[in-house]
């Protein structure tokens, strides 16, 4: 006659807490994949109910950022000429999963003292010499841009603030202003196809919050596949195979 040994109530207790733990967590990670996804498909009504609203002029544009924010993400058509000595390169920027520069060129409006950082569009990097600039076509005299007014170029990780030169990792609106001596808007415009972008040789398929948004369902399947094994296997190893075994 063989005698299997009980677990002791302590470890037994210890074994719930643990899953309990788990069971929560995960759980909980799993609500806030898809709290993320929620607030994306959010954002992305949001823009394009902001996107039908009126174009807005150089006259139209906010002069400090509070009122700028109200601002993002609705059309602008501005007018005004390049500032194209102040290009400037981001690197490590993505679009359609290559990476290279985000182009960004300040453009003095026609009408009003302050210019206007635009983000122009994508352009590929050279692999084999990665302090090689790309041609960029930029028209001298007055030009129109559209666009989407937007946040200043959004900031990546980089281990030194020092910000110089043409090829850079971010661009920080204030500083680069003092650097300048221009004058900028809180804001800036994020370009779009037109007629006068033909051959220019940038891309503008910009990407959108709610682009990723199956990432966060695939991530909140995986955690709540990960709560429902937990809590399967606390019931088979701690209700009910011990049950069996005393049936038998």
């Amino acid at each position: 006659m063989s005698v299997t040994a009980t677990p002791s109530p302590r470890r037994r207790a210890w074994v719930l807490l643990a899953t309990v733990l788990g069971v929560a967590l995960t759980a909980g990670l799993g609500t806030w994949q898809l709290n993320r996804a929620a607030q994306k498909i959010a954002i992305q009504s949001a823009l394009e109910s902001r996107a039908l609203l009126p174009v807005l002029s150089a006259a139209d544009l906010a002069r400090d950022a509070d009122a700028a924010v109200l601002q993002h993400h609705r059309p602008a058509r501005l007018r005004g000429h390049w500032v194209a000595e102040r290009t400037v390169f981001l690197e490590n920027r993505q679009m359609n999963a290559r990476v290279g520069f985000y182009v960004i060129t300040p453009l003095q409006l026609e009408g009003r003292p302050e210019a206007v950082l635009v983000q122009r569009g994508w352009v590929v990097r050279n692999l084999n010499d990665r302090s090689l600039l790309p041609p960029i076509a930029t028209p001298s005299g007055p030009v129109e841009v559209e666009g989407l007014i937007a946040p200043p170029p959004a900031r990546l990780y980089e281990f030194s603030a020092v910000a110089a030169g043409a090829i850079r990792q971010n661009l920080d609106l204030t500083a680069f202003a003092l650097e300048t001596g221009l004058r900028l808007a809180p804001l800036s415009l994020q370009q779009h196809d037109s007629a006068n972008t033909a051959n220019d040789g940038l891309l503008r398929q910009w990407p959108l919050p709610a682009a990723n948004v199956q990432k966060h369902h695939g991530y909140a399947f995986q955690w709540f596949a990960l709560s429902a094994l937990m809590a399967g296997l606390y019931v088979w190893f701690q209700l009910l195979r011990p049950r069996r075994k005393r049936d038998d």
